[in-house]
């Protein structure tokens, strides 16, 4: 039911925006060849050509509101971010469109016999307004008609919960956040004297297990969520059993939180519903389009550093005996080793003594050239070669040795978690501080929320302020 509902929404988004798209595209052509409020200097020309863009920007309109994340259910956001994003993404469609104006004119006018395209900027300026207006307007319309069935107490769906304790209020926090799909609960069942009568937010504990068929009749329940631990296996059996018979929709939510680090997914082998605790968003074609984002960046960036690499080989050269390039074992996706390049910043055999450890501040080790190196990140510079190799990414956890790998992860579980994405040059928690010798509980922190949030959006997002925030990182020592 969750998903039917998500994609009625989405159904009903996507048509209303090719709608609207369309009008606005085709009330610009009209203002400005029929108004002619700014003066038509060289004829108006057919509209034809003008609906030969139709399909196309609609199209792109529809991939990057999608990627914007506009056809998700409407949450408790402000309207304010609902029109940045509008206005972003239409923006970003107008613009690739324009573009492929360019190159399409270009194109057919040197085909035989072939009339020259003209696309007014202008029109494409005032479509971009109209459109940004029309489907803002359209969608707070919406909005607000959805709003106002709720408060009528149409297509609401009551609710029972079953289990009171941590997950039970999990639950109740959750449909609160997500009013959009239109459930209230209106009450919880516990078998906990403790919890009888009492309340979480208002809502209270009207029962015990065992009141389930009578409070269906008295409250006409329509759906049941059973959220009580694992060892009240014989309850929940027969609270199924009670909710098939009397026709309320059932949703079971495993006691499984204390296990679950990122976020789960329901899989399905041949008809059996598996749930999966480590489910990550980065899959499938994402792979391909991260992967397609790292070799066309790191290309130019590599364009654009190559001749630094000189300059950098002779001053690591002159700064100390030993070979320019270091390279050392590193843990990387699905904790598979592979050796990491590096500029040489320290001394050679500067472990010698006292083995692996971390790096500290005014570091006795590293050379004057590799302190300069660490301090504006030019010595991971040869890791654009690991990029290209398909070892690490532009952005993901920073890898770790091995030797730190194996006593992380027995000081905290959760740690290989980190090892599902591949390793990246950048990372949410490196722009965030966390950086060498600090906290790694906070960085993991940050390194499970990037995975559990991945996006293009958030690689390009990352990338924007570790050039923004500057070569200067804070702890890169």
């Amino acid at each position: 039911m969750l998903k039917h509902q998500r994609r009625m929404w989405a159904t009903i988004l996507v048509i209303g925006d090719l709608i609207v798209t369309n009008l606005a595209f085709l009330l610009a052509y009209f203002i400005r060849f029929n108004l002619k409020i700014i003066p038509v200097t060289k004829g108006v020309p057919d509209i034809s050509q003008y609906f030969k863009l139709l399909p196309f920007i609609s199209i792109i309109l529809l991939i990057t509101f999608y990627f914007r994340k506009l056809y998700q259910p409407p949450r408790e956001k402000s309207r304010i971010d609902d029109l940045f994003s509008i206005f972003v993404a239409a923006t970003l469609a107008t613009v690739i469109t324009w573009g492929f104006t360019l190159y399409y004119r270009t194109y057919y006018q040197y085909r035989p016999g072939a009339t020259p395209l003209e696309y007014s900027r202008l029109v494409i300026a005032i479509f971009l307004a109209l459109d940004i207006t029309l489907v803002y307007g359209f969608r707070m319309l919406m909005r607000h008609l959805l709003e106002e069935a709720r408060r009528r107490g149409l297509y609401i769906k009551k609710v029972l919960i079953a289990g009171a304790g941590d997950l039970g209020r999990l639950i109740v926090d959750r449909i609160i956040y997500h009013s959009e799909l239109g459930f209230k609960v209106i009450g919880f069942l516990d078998d906990d004297p403790a919890r009888l009568h009492s309340d979480y937010k208002g809502i209270r504990v009207t029962g015990k297990i065992s009141d389930f068929p009578r409070l269906i009749k008295q409250q006409r329940v329509d759906q049941l969520f059973i959220a009580l631990p694992l060892r009240a296996h014989k309850k929940m059996l027969e609270l199924i059993k009670v909710a098939n018979r009397e026709g309320i929709d059932v949703r079971l939510i495993p006691d499984l939180l204390q296990y679950i680090a990122i976020k789960a997914g329901v899989e399905e082998l041949d008809g059996i519903p598996i749930i999966n605790l480590t489910a990550i968003p980065l899959e499938g074609w994402k792979v391909l389009a991260k992967r397609l984002l790292d070799v066309v960046v790191v290309t130019i960036g590599l364009l654009l550093t190559l001749p630094l690499f000189p300059f950098i080989a002779l001053a690591v050269k002159l700064s100390s005996p030993g070979p320019v390039f270091y390279k050392q074992d590193r843990m990387g996706l699905d904790g598979k080793p592979f050796m990491i390049y590096k500029f040489r910043s320290m001394f050679v055999n500067a472990e010698q003594k006292t083995g692996p450890v971390w790096a500290k501040q005014d570091d006795p080790r590293r050379t004057r050239v590799g302190k300069f190196l660490r301090r504006i990140s030019l010595d991971e510079l040869p890791q654009l070669f690991n990029i290209l190799k398909g070892e690490m990414s532009l952005v993901g956890p920073r890898p770790e040795r091995p030797q730190f790998v194996s006593e992380f992860k027995e000081k905290m579980p959760q740690y290989m978690l980190r090892h599902k994405v591949k390793s990246g040059m950048t990372g949410w928690a490196q722009i965030n501080g966390w950086r060498g010798n600090t906290s790694l509980e906070k960085r993991i922190e940050y390194d499970l929320y990037y995975i559990e949030n991945w996006s293009l959006a958030f690689d390009l997002k990352i990338l924007w302020l570790t050039l923004w925030n500057g070569l200067t990182q804070k702890n890169a020592y």
